[in-house]
């Protein structure tokens, strides 16, 4: 896939992996269409890109997400490619956390990227133009951790979610292609609020611990932008700018499948 002059659209492009993926889409010539629930960050993205557009948009509201895809396509005639990237984190013991947390977990990292499928896919069948989606899960979509169960699951739900839509996609031989994003630790937003109710201590070193982890060892967006869209130029289904997170990681979990082992984690 070449990029200049073609037209993306990002969601939760105010800040973290979104912020990355738009300065890089923008260098390499690309017509952006700029989504977050933040108004005020993303107005300041798009304008301080060439060809950037803001549509603030809760991708948790179906009739949002269809009024972001009506304006895409009107401003960019044809959506060649769309990161339904949008994403939250909650950590906590499972049942301590709270009931709202689990909810707009559920609502933004399944529903979100559900949302721009229902309102971006038949525009883009009707179009009939080569197109690419990409959806962001995360190396835990293959790996569950404690602590952290509603981005597990839910970034579980995606890569399900994703794989799904590329056989439908390819059953009707649509000109649409389909990526699986899969990002190691990222330098982000993604864990300055991710609390809920009263805190556990081990709750509370987990979290340090990964802040830790992710500032000394995280890439920084634009890099992994960079890597991302290289990978979407190649055409691959599988992006993963960082293996070295994830190929360890796999194996040892298809052998505990295998083995049927009891799950272990070594970090706890």
């Amino acid at each position: 896939m070449t990029f200049e002059g073609k037209g993306a659209v990002i969601t939760g492009a105010a800040s973290g992996i979104g912020l990355g993926l738009a300065r890089e889409a923008a260098k390499r010539g690309m017509r952006l269409v700029l989504a977050d629930l933040d108004r005020q960050a993303l107005e300041q993205v798009a304008q301080a890109l060439p060809d950037a557009i803001a549509v603030p948009t809760d991708v948790t509201d179906m009739a949002a997400v269809d009024r972001l895809a009506a304006v895409a396509f009107e401003r960019l005639e044809s959506v060649d490619l769309l990161f339904n990237n949008a994403g939250i984190m909650a950590t906590g013991l499972m049942w301590e956390i709270e009931p709202r947390r689990w909810d707009a977990s559920l609502a933004v990292n399944v529903g979100g990227v559900l949302n721009g499928i229902r309102a971006f896919v038949p525009r883009m069948l009707k179009a009939g133009h080569a197109a690419r989606i990409v959806n962001t899960a995360s190396v835990g979509g293959f790996n569950p951790a404690p602590l952290m169960a509603p981005y597990s699951a839910t970034k579980f739900a995606v890569v399900a979610l994703t794989e799904s839509l590329k056989g439908e996609l390819d059953m009707i031989e649509a000109p649409i292609a389909v990526s699986l994003l899969a990002p190691g630790p990222v330098r982000s937003a993604i864990f300055d609020d991710p609390f809920s109710g009263e805190v556990h201590p081990a709750t509370q070193g987990f979290v340090d611990n990964l802040r830790s982890m992710i500032g000394e060892h995280g890439m920084d967006p634009e890099p992994f932008a960079e890597r991302v869209l290289d990978a979407i130029a190649r055409g691959d289904y599988w992006i993963v700018p960082q293996p070295e997170a994830l190929d360890p990681m796999l194996e040892r979990r298809h052998k505990m499948i295998a083995d049927r082992a009891q799950p272990a984690f070594g970090y706890l």
